[in-house]
């Protein structure tokens, strides 16, 4: 079953690998390593996500999601992302940023680095945001509960994440973005140019939102009208089939699986920026770990289980929030790529130790309890 369903991404992985040695050596493969860990555990939630909803749509397009669909969250978001971001800061055109990380590393890295301070406060108020919508909505499970609690209360008031974002980019730009810059020789205001970058991650990250919102309505309103149908078939005696969901149904299903992945292609893509600002790199290590989030999410639904390390999802937006002020930082001061793995990878692995602990005190409670109940029914039985 394992191999059946991570076969093509062990494949993939080991393709990757080999492609970043020779490359750039190991250095270049242990940096497409961490992007691989970084992309499986920030989308680790999404592939639930996907899971969840997949069961509940035919054959048919369950298996258009996991092709196509596919195809344009590996070639699309992972590969093609990266690029236009770059294209885009450095104000070049795609195929000129592809020809120059390939063939001019030195020219390319002076537009990247020229062009970091947008790429870095664009991705940093994104990726924030996801991380303050986290933290600030009230969960029934919580990880770090002394820090949860209180911020799922603060988490009440109306567009606090917002504002707290907001609040952040003025800081920064304040304070790491205090120096102008050469761009295209003439001399540019760096605040002005992070707080316009800022606001568009912002806004990206709102519009992003809101379609995921439009769909998932939707989604609810067809859901609902089925049931009523059934319900209606039920009252007048017809049998009633379980019936996946499909036509209009399914078709705004994968509009929204769509959306919902492109928004978490978004952090991982943004969050390799702190890491490397080489394409190929980014393309190798996002391409493996999206490989990964398709296997997982075949895996849940043909298991027809949810995850049960309950906390990743937690350690997985830690790691997202430790990545956006990493970012905010770099636009003044550059951090090792180590530092910056690093840290996601421990809040990870921290977040996935955990939910065992948890798991294995549960298994032992009602181990416990079952016992306790076997001991009063043969002391009553006596």
């Amino acid at each position: 079953m394992v191999l059946k369903t991570f076969g093509w991404s062990f494949a993939v992985t080991a393709l990757g690998l080999v492609a970043a040695v020779f490359y750039g050596g190991w250095t270049a493969f242990g940096i497409v390593a961490i992007l691989s860990v970084l992309e499986i555990s920030l989308s680790f939630d999404n592939a639930v996500v996907n899971a969840g909803i997949l069961k509940k749509m035919s054959a048919f397009w369950q298996k258009i999601f996991l092709t196509i669909g596919i195809l344009i969250a590996v070639f699309g978001m992972r590969l093609v992302f990266p690029v236009v971001i770059v294209a885009v800061s450095a104000k070049i055109g795609p195929i000129d940023a592809v020809n120059l990380a390939l063939t001019d590393k030195d020219r390319y890295q002076e537009l990247v680095t020229d062009a970091h301070p947008s790429i870095a406060a664009f991705g940093g108020m994104f990726l924030l945001m996801i991380f303050l919508d986290f933290i600030f909505e009230d969960r029934d499970i919580k990880w770090l509960g002394w820090l949860e609690r209180p911020l799922a209360k603060l988490g009440k008031i109306d567009m606090l994440s917002v504002c707290i974002a907001l609040i952040v980019l003025m800081i920064t730009a304040m304070t790491f973005a205090t120096h102008a810059h050469q761009h295209g020789g003439a001399h540019v205001d760096k605040a002005e140019t992070v707080m316009l970058s800022g606001i568009a991650g912002l806004i990206t990250y709102l519009v992003v939102g809101g379609l995921s919102g439009f769909f998932e309505d939707r989604l609810e309103e067809e859901e609902e009208r089925e049931h009523e149908e059934e319900e209606k078939a039920k009252r007048a005696g017809k049998p009633v089939s379980a019936v996946k969901l499909a036509g209009q149904a399914a078709f705004f299903m994968f509009l929204y699986l769509e959306v919902l992945d492109a928004s978490f292609s978004f952090d991982g893509v943004i969050g390799a920026f702190a890491i490397t600002n080489d394409i190929v790199l980014m393309a190798l290590g996002l391409g493996i770990g999206a490989m990964y989030v398709r296997s997982l999410t075949v895996y849940l639904v043909r298991q027809g289980t949810l995850d049960d390390y309950v906390y990743l999802e937690h350690g997985a937006h830690y790691a997202i929030g430790a990545l956006a002020v990493i970012l905010l930082v770099t636009i003044q001061y550059e951090i090792s790529e180590l530092i910056t793995g690093g840290i996601g990878v421990v809040l990870i692995g921290w977040s996935f130790w955990s939910s065992v602990r948890r798991n294995r005190a549960l298994a032992a409670a009602e181990g416990k309890a079952e016992a306790s109940g076997e001991k009063a029914e043969v002391s009553s039985g006596v």
